[in-house]
């Protein structure tokens, strides 16, 4: 008796994987193995970036806000200093929207830090 196989199950896995690396250019796209490789790379590097993403957005929360705090005559570093002191909590990502879009509402807190 020959042996059996389940070329149904076979085909829709390989063309579920094929099917994740649409887009992609050249072999990545078409060829099993190295389409199998580009994605599995790819869910590596997302999985990283994600977290490299937190990272990034905070370091350009604290650029905005030392730019607002600078041109109110405070360095960031004695402006957090200050919130903390002032129990104001307020966190970051509001603070950098605050000195990017809404300057008045960031200097109201910049008043009640320097009192």
């Amino acid at each position: 008796m020959p042996r059996s196989v389940n070329a149904v199950a076979s085909r829709a896995r390989r063309k579920k994987l094929l099917k994740l690396t649409r887009g992609q250019f050249g072999r990545r796209k078409n060829v099993l193995t190295v389409a199998k490789n580009s994605w599995e790379k790819g869910q590596n590097y997302a999985y990283r970036d994600r977290r490299a993403k937190k990272r990034s957005f905070r370091g350009l929360w604290i650029t905005r806000i030392n730019a607002g705090a600078r041109e109110l005559g405070i360095s960031y570093s004695e402006f957090m200093g200050k919130l903390l002191e002032k129990q104001i909590m307020l966190n970051r990502k509001s603070l950098a929207d605050l000195a990017m879009h809404h300057p008045n509402a960031f200097r109201a807190v910049m008043d009640a830090v320097k009192e």
